[in-house]
């Protein structure tokens, strides 16, 4: 604004009888005049709500959008986390709020749901909001160890520590997928088959493998066939024939005209029939039983044998003499 200007008016005044010109005001500029609105103090039961975001690792979230509605469900707030992961809403009427985070101002993070605000007169709200990891993509297959193939009916569980996070049954085309929960950017984790695919052994090693948030990882178990025993071709026939059972002698075998010779019961073989019984030395006993002998019943035949044979040398040698004798004396008379 321009400050107003004024005149000076002369002004005539006696004094002791002389005229003298005086200003009857002089010209000053006026105050400017400020346009800024005075600033709003809060009321008097005014309260506050104060955020601070991190994640499940413990670090801040800088950039987090959130919105807060009063309980007609008009707007009351909006705002962004800075740095250090802090938004503030202050002068706010006491009542109870709804929080919602739209963006967790991270590519790797999830939001949280919405929840209630109570705000008291006078008083600041405090509010710590952890943003989950996003979970990992997990892709299982079960193969054949020999082959590759894919094979269906193997469950495993997936997890960290002591604790199961994800149990997976893969489907008829070998595979199976699911969302594995992580707790930071990148975590190590087990993974162990509690059921075969149905004629395989169990895969019994326990494997490792590292994950990262909203990335994907493929888990592969590999299974060997169950051995089993090679069961016979019922179609097989054998190709010789069974051996039977030796005949009684002279009696004619099956299925021929031959008779089959016996077999002494004892196993040992027939004593050689050419070899006279008195070639035998004197005194000498012989275990062997000659083929067609009577039982053996514990006296030993052999000296009477021997005695017979003597004595009948004896008389045969005399009556040889005797008849030489004969002959030579009809010889001698003739």
């Amino acid at each position: 604004m321009h400050a107003p200007f004024v005149r000076s008016v002369a002004v005539a005044v006696a004094v002791t009888g002389t005229l003298a010109w005086a200003p009857a005001a002089s010209a000053q500029p006026s105050e400017p005049t400020s346009s800024a609105a005075p600033a709003e103090t809060p009321s008097p039961g005014a309260g506050s709500v104060e955020i601070t975001t991190k994640d499940t690792a413990g670090d801040a979230l800088p950039g987090a959008l959130f919105l807060l509605l009063d309980s007609t469900g008009q707007e009351a707030g909006r705002g962004k986390s800075d740095r250090q992961g802090k938004l503030t809403f202050p002068d706010l009427a006491p009542g109870v709020y709804r929080l919602k985070e739209t963006a967790s101002g991270s590519p790797l993070h999830e939001v949280v749901a919405d929840q209630d605000v109570i705000v008291t007169p006078g008083a600041t709200t405090q509010l710590t909001i952890t943003d989950p990891f996003k979970a990992a993509k997990v892709l299982l297959q079960a193969k054949d160890d020999k082959t590759g193939k894919l094979l269906p009916g193997a469950t495993v569980n997936i997890g960290t520590g002591d604790s199961t996070l994800l149990t997976l049954t893969t489907g008829a085309k070998g595979t199976a997928s699911g969302d594995l929960p992580v707790t930071s950017r990148k975590k190590r984790f087990w993974v162990k088959e509690i059921k075969a695919p149905n004629g395989y052994d169990l895969y019994k090693p326990t494997k490792t493998f590292t994950a990262g948030p909203d990335a994907p990882v493929t888990v592969t178990v590999t299974n060997a066939k169950t051995a089993t025993d090679p069961k016979p071709d019922p179609s097989d026939k054998p190709t010789h024939k069974p051996t039977h059972a030796p005949s009684t002698p002279g009696t004619p075998s099956s299925g021929s005209g031959e008779t089959t010779p016996s077999v002494p019961a004892t196993g040992t073989p027939d004593a050689d029939s050419s070899t006279p019984a008195a070639a035998t030395p004197v005194g000498a006993s012989t275990s062997k039983v000659p083929a067609g002998s009577l039982a053996h019943t514990g006296a030993d035949a052999t000296p009477w044998l021997i005695g017979g044979a003597g004595v009948l040398i004896v008389v045969g040698g005399g009556v040889l003499v005797t008849a030489r004798r004969r002959r030579a004396d009809e010889s001698a008379e003739n």
